[in-house]
């Protein structure tokens, strides 16, 4: 069995797994429009992560895992609480395209995508609102500050040739905003 990972499962799977590739899924857009009250934020303070949003033109870069085994059963109890329990994410089959392209037929993955129905979706927002809501929110797995940042850095490393306007206009916005933080934090220590 492959996943598919678009959000944290990209550097934190969480499972054991024989195999991993750097890909692509078609038909859908990567959007921070899902809420998270556990792992990146609190229910007072929910954080923003990543969901698909159903876009024929677009492409999502990622990372599948292959699992085997015993680690299938593992590896999809796992998710289940991570991803469908805490996160409200569904599941679904996609085509994904390894990144190397050696002859291979796109491999069928399993992939997590909460929809508008789950209580914990946020919808649309611009970047300016999503990276302050962002900057103020935190969970068990960290700062939500975190998730964003190795997202992109993961883009960049792995994914260079790939473009994700709304990820690194958030990741922009968030830039701009932190400096004027930073400044307040000082000024009122200063006072």
């Amino acid at each position: 069995v492959w996943i598919f990972g678009y959000g944290s499962l990209v550097w934190r799977p969480g499972f054991e797994f024989t195999s991993r590739k750097v890909g692509f899924i078609r038909g859908y857009s990567r959007r921070f429009w899902q809420g998270d009250t556990f792992h990146r934020g609190s229910e007072k303070m929910p954080g923003r992560v990543v969901t698909l949003l159903e876009d024929c033109g677009a492409c999502t870069w990622g990372v599948a895992y292959e699992v085997c085994g015993e680690q299938i059963a593992a590896s999809l109890q796992y998710l289940n609480v991570r991803e469908a329990v805490l996160g409200g994410y569904d599941t679904k089959f996609v085509k994904f395209h390894p990144q190397e392209k050696d002859g291979e037929e796109p491999i069928l993955a399993l992939v997590y995508i909460a929809t508008p129905q789950n209580p914990s979706y946020l919808g649309p927002a611009s970047e300016e609102d999503i990276a302050a809501q962002i900057i103020v929110s935190s969970g068990c797995a960290g700062h939500n500050i975190e998730y964003l940042l190795r997202l992109a850095d993961f883009m960049r490393y792995f994914c260079p040739q790939a473009e994700d306007e709304h990820l690194f206009s958030i990741e922009e916005a968030l830039i701009s905003i932190l400096p004027c933080l930073y400044y307040s934090e000082d000024s009122l220590e200063e006072t």
